[in-house]
């Protein structure tokens, strides 16, 4: 099982980033896959999740309206679209597999989360 995060990078505020998740070892289309991210000193936050059949979909508030997150099974990858970046942006995003349904509710990881390797976006003021 594996999850490959990518498209991360140094960005002035008011641009935009495409982070991509790709997955490998298992049927993507059983799992909700969230975005997380965590930025220096503080917690991780849930940004967006999308479920297997991409019917339910959760972002944070602080994302709503910037970010889109899209999935495309066939390619067994997952799309974080992120537009009007700003420095409180800044952060390693991580993205996460997940079988069940909290996490696109609530934008929390379970104990059943798996867990990719995180991208670096960098967000200049």
């Amino acid at each position: 099982v594996q999850l490959q995060a990518s498209g991360g990078g140094l960005v002035q505020t008011g641009g935009s980033l495409r982070l991509s998740c790709a997955a490998s070892g298992f049927t993507l289309d059983y799992y909700a896959i969230g975005w997380f991210r965590q930025a220096p000193g503080k917690e991780r936050e849930g940004v967006s999740c999308i479920s297997g059949g991409g019917t339910d979909i959760y972002y944070a508030d602080s994302t709503k309206g910037r970010f889109t997150i899209s999935r495309n099974n066939a390619e067994k990858t997952v799309y974080l679209q992120m537009n009007s970046l700003n420095p409180e942006d800044t952060a390693v995003y991580y993205c996460a597999a997940d079988p069940g349904f909290t996490m696109c509710l609530t934008g929390t990881a379970s104990v059943d989360t798996w867990w990719g390797q995180g991208t670096l976006v960098t967000v200049s003021s």
